[in-house]
């Protein structure tokens, strides 16, 4: 099974390229410009992408950013300023169309309508869409959840796993996770389908986190993490796939500072803690994207 969801999250990777209008310019060249790398990323997507008890944006996506950041300094030769914006998953596709972000790393997944508007880059993590629901629920199977008021977040990959698991659920649209939370705690809905792993990382949060629980136990999909970029920026996109792949390298021949930065989010004193057939799973997908490139190095740029 772990070889078959690996496969499936490799087909993410590609996407196709095609050639710029002469006066268009590129993300790579705004950058060099004007020194900045504009990211849009999420403040409520724990463990890849939320705002802290200071407000600052961090996570496993951020930490990615700021990689990719590192490399593009080096490659740039000056400095590059990494600034953050905060992002709702509807508006992540209209602000890279409208040119407002350079890139978005928050939990974002392929899907092949996303595909259509803009590039995908390799995926760095593995998720898939479960259902909060409370504790003394009964809510688990698919037939359970017939008339059902399920929370979504519009547009998302969850929305789509969620009709497909059943269709007579009535879906009741939230436009951030934290709204589509408190839904549940006041009971005005009776689940929330969101990335297991994110509800795993609110309720980390929660005073009363045994008042919920996460169905069912097998995720309803299975999907790669990526982040995404304008559509015919090859270059950018290359500088991006090379940070994540050099840190998935590092990280899978255990090199101290890319453990240290996965463990940050994903450890035992971690934002989330995986078990070890999740981090075995992790650690497979990694190296199938590491083996279908051809082994990086400073060489290469």
């Amino acid at each position: 099974m772990y070889t078959k969801t690996a496969l499936i999250c490799l087909g993410v990777m590609f996407s196709s390229v095609i050639s710029l209008p002469a006066n268009a310019e590129t993300v790579m060249a705004k950058i060099n410009r004007t020194g900045v790398l504009t990211a849009g990323t999420s403040k409520d997507a724990i463990p890849f992408a939320y705002a802290d008890s200071k407000g600052k944006l961090t996570g496993y996506s951020v930490d990615m950013l700021v990689l990719m950041k590192e490399q593009l300094e080096k490659q740039l030769g000056k400095k590059i300023q990494l600034k953050l914006v905060s992002l709702s998953p509807a508006e992540r596709i209209p602000k890279i169309l409208k040119n407002e972000v350079d890139i978005v790393c928050d939990a974002s997944s392929f899907t092949w309508e996303r595909d259509k508007q803009v590039d995908f880059s390799v995926s760095y993590a593995v998720t898939g869409t479960q259902l909060l629901v409370k504790k003394n629920s009964n809510l688990d199977s698919a037939e359970s959840f017939v008339a059902k008021q399920v929370g979504v977040l519009s547009k998302t990959t969850n929305e789509q796993a969620m009709k497909r698991f059943q269709p007579q659920a009535k879906l009741v649209y939230f436009p951030t996770r934290n709204q589509a939370y408190s839904a549940l705690q006041q009971g005005k809905i009776d689940a929330f389908a969101s990335d297991g792993i994110l509800s795993e990382g609110w309720l980390r949060t929660q005073k009363n986190p045994d008042a919920f629980k996460i169905v069912p136990s097998l995720p309803l999909s299975r999907e790669g993490v990526a982040c995404m970029v304008p559509e015919n920026n090859s270059k950018f996109l290359d500088t991006v796939n090379y940070s994540l792949i050099k840190f998935m390298q590092g990280f899978v021949s255990g090199n101290p500072r890319n453990v240290t930065i996965f463990d940050r989010s994903f450890g035992a004193k971690g934002a989330v803690f995986i078990n070890k057939d999740i981090r075995d799973l992790t650690i497979e997908t990694m190296q199938l994207v590491i083996e279908s490139r051809q082994e990086i190095g400073e060489r290469d740029f």
